[in-house]
C-alpha cells in the first residue's frame, strides 16, 4: 500500500536528519516498534511488504471503512468505543477487545489518525462485600441531535460496588428529587433488590447539609429512605476514595456510550443505553476485577435484600413521570401513541408533560401540562401494542374559547388598546400555558377591580409580562394604598421581596402620580 511507503520514507528522511527514535514515532504518530520496524528495512524491502500490506488477510477486514470513517470523523475514539459501535451495527460479529485495538492501531498508523491522550486520576477503592453497597452519581451530556442541532441530557448512574453491576436512566431536563426515586425504584426492579447501603455525593436532591457528620436529608427522600430502609453513606466533597468508584462509571458511560452519538428521542436513547449495557457496561471484562460483571452480578445478586413490588405511599400518591410530545401531538406510554389536544406541541419548547395511571380497574392514563396542573387528556390504557389511542375532541382547534377569555378580560380595562398589547405579549411568552395565565389575570381583577388600569401601567411599563408579576404587583399596591409616603419611599428603596420587580430604581414623584397622588 503506497501509504506505508511514504511512511518508510518519512522515517528514513528523519532519521538522516539526526532524529532520535522517540522523536520520529512522536513526528509520525506511530509506535516505536514500527519505527525500528522500518528503519531494519531496505527500500526494496519496504517496497515488497506494503505490495501485502496486511499478509493473511483479517478478521476487520471487511469492517475497515466504518472504522477509517469513525475514526477521521471522531479521532478521540477509543478501540472499546469502536469496540462497541461495531457489535451495535454488528450484533453477530464475534471478536475480542486485543484484535479491536490491534486493528484500529494499525489504522491510526497507516492513515496518520492521531487520538490526544487524556491522563486520568484514579484512586483505589476498598472492596465491597457482596450486597453490601451501591454508589449512585448524576451527570450530563450534550449531544447532537439527527436534525444536527444541540441537546442537554441528564443521566443518573448506579453501579453495585462488588460486582460492578451497572444501571443508569436518561431525561431531558434536570433531576428532581421525585425523579431520583422512580429512578431508585427502577434500579431496584432492575437488579432484583437492594443493597445494605447506598453511596451519593453531597447533591441538592437528597441531602439538605451534612454537618460534623450528621447527615440531614429533603423531607420528600427522608421519608422515602424510612420506607425502603436502607442506610445512606453521604460523602464529603472532594472524596474520591468514598466514590471513586461510580465517578469512573459516569466518566465510562460519558466516554464510551454518549461519546459521538447521535440523539432521535428519549425512549429511543434509554433502549440503546440498555442495549449498550448489556453487550458492554455490564459484559466486557472490568480492568480492575479481570472479571465480566453481568457474570459476578449473577453471584451478588443472591445476597440483595428483597423489596416490595409498591411502595406503601404510592397507593394512595399517584407518581408523575414525564413524556415528550411528538409533532403529532401524542405521547408514547408502553408501545402505544396516546393523543393530546392539538397545539400542545410548540416548536419552540420543551414539549414535556406529566403522566400518571389512575384507576387500578379501568387502567386510566391522566395527563397533565404540569405534575400537579391541569388535566389535558385521559385515555383507557390498552393492552394492544403500536396502536393509536386517540381522542376525536383532541383533533378539534379548541382555542376559540381561550380567545373569548381573552376579549372578557380585555373588556374590564379602560385601555383595551394597552391590555391587548399586554395579553398579547403574554400569549407569545407562555403559549402551552395562555390559560393558566389568563385565569391568574382574572383572579386578580376580580380581587382588585379599582386597581387593574394603574396595575396594567405599571406592569407595561417595567415589562412584567406575566400573570405572577401581574399579581405581585397588585399585591404590592394594595398593601401600599394607605401607608404615608414616607413608608412608601422606605419599601422601594429597601431590598425588595421580589426582585423581578426593579422598584427600587424610581423616583417618590413616580409612584405618587401611579398611586394617583400628588408630588
Amino acid at each position: 500500500m503506497e501509504e506505508k511507503l511514504v511512511l518508510y520514507i518519512k522515517v528514513q528522511e528523519l532519521i538522516k536528519r539526526k532524529f532520535k527514535v522517540a522523536q520520529i514515532a512522536k513526528e509520525l504518530k506511530v509506535s516505536r516498534p514500527t519505527v525500528y520496524k522500518y528503519l531494519d528495512m531496505t527500500f526494496d524491502e519496504a517496497r515488497a511488504y506494503t505490495d501485502q500490506p496486511l499478509g493473511k488477510k483479517k478478521k476487520l477486514d471487511h469492517y475497515k471503512d466504518w472504522i477509517l470513517a469513525w475514526l477521521e470523523e471522531y479521532p478521540h475514539l477509543s478501540s472499546a468505543q469502536i469496540h462497541d459501535w461495531l457489535l451495535e451495527r454488528y450484533p453477530h460479529l464475534v471478536v475480542g477487545g486485543s484484535t479491536v485495538r490491534t486493528y484500529v492501531r494499525d489504522i491510526r498508523e497507516v492513515y496518520q489518525i492521531e487520538k490526544k491522550v487524556v491522563v486520568r486520576q484514579y484512586e483505589a477503592v476498598p472492596e465491597q462485600p457482596m450486597g453490601k453497597q451501591l454508589q449512585v452519581d448524576w451527570g450530563e451530556t450534550r449531544q447532537k441531535t439527527i436534525d444536527n442541532k444541540e441537546i442537554k441530557l441528564y443521566f443518573i448512574a448506579f453501579v453495585l460496588a462488588h460486582s460492578r453491576h451497572k444501571y443508569m436512566e436518561w431525561q431531558t431536563r434536570p433531576f428532581t428529587t421525585r425523579d431520583a426515586i422512580r429512578c431508585h425504584e427502577n434500579a431496584f426492579k432492575f437488579y432484583g433488590g437492594r443493597a445494605e447501603e447506598i453511596v451519593y455525593d453531597q447533591d441538592h436532591l437528597i441531602a439538605v447539609s451534612e454537618n460534623a457528620g450528621q447527615l440531614l436529608l429533603t423531607a420528600e427522600f427522608q421519608s422515602y429512605v424510612n420506607e425502603r430502609k436502607f442506610k445512606v453513606h453521604l460523602c464529603r466533597k472532594a472524596d474520591p476514595e468514598s466514590k471513586g468508584m461510580i465517578e469512573n462509571v459516569v466518566k465510562y458511560i460519558k466516554g464510551n456510550f454518549a461519546d459521538s452519538r447521535v440523539f432521535s428521542d428519549i425512549e429511543d436513547w434509554n433502549k440503546r443505553a440498555r442495549q449498550w449495557l448489556e453487550r458492554t457496561g455490564n459484559h466486557q471484562v472490568h480492568q480492575t476485577t479481570k472479571k465480566r460483571p453481568a457474570e459476578v452480578f449473577l453471584l451478588e445478586k443472591q445476597h440483595l435484600q428483597p423489596v416490595s413490588s409498591l411502595l406503601s405511599y404510592e397507593s394512595t400518591i399517584n407518581q408523575s413521570i414525564t413524556r415528550s410530545v411528538s409533532k403529532d401531538n401524542t405521547i408514547r406510554y408502553k408501545s402505544n401513541r396516546y393523543s393530546v389536544p392539538l397545539g400542545t406541541y410548540q416548536t419552540m419548547s420543551e414539549n414535556l408533560v406529566w403522566i400518571e395511571v389512575e384507576d387500578e380497574d379501568r387502567k386510566t392514563l391522566v395527563i397533565r401540562r404540569e405534575a400537579k396542573g391541569e388535566v389535558i387528556a385521559e385515555h383507557i390504557i390498552s393492552s394492544e401494542k403500536g396502536k393509536l389511542i386517540q381522542n376525536r375532541h383532541h383533533t378539534r382547534d379548541r382555542s376559540k374559547g381561550l380567545k373569548e377569555f381573552k376579549q372578557r378580560l380585555i373588556s374590564y380595562f379602560e385601555d383595551q388598546v394597552q391590555a391587548t398589547a399586554y395579553l398579547d405579549e403574554i400569549s407569545q411568552r407562555y403559549p402551552r400555558y395562555r390559560r393558566d395565565q389568563f385565569t391568574i389575570i382574572y383572579k386578580v381583577i376580580q380581587q382588585y377591580p379599582a386597581l387593574i388600569d394603574t396595575i396594567l401601567i405599571k406592569c407595561m411599563t417595567e415589562k412584567l409580562y406575566s400573570a405572577n408579576d401581574f399579581r405581585d404587583v397588585a399585591h404590592h399596591l394594595d398593601t401600599l394604598r394607605d401607608e404615608p409616603v414616607e413608608e412608601v419611599q422606605s419599601f422601594y428603596t429597601s431590598t425588595p421581596t421580589h426582585s423581578h420587580i426593579k422598584a427600587s430604581t424610581r423616583s417618590l414623584n413616580a409612584y405618587t402620580s401611579i398611586l394617583g397622588g400628588r408630588a
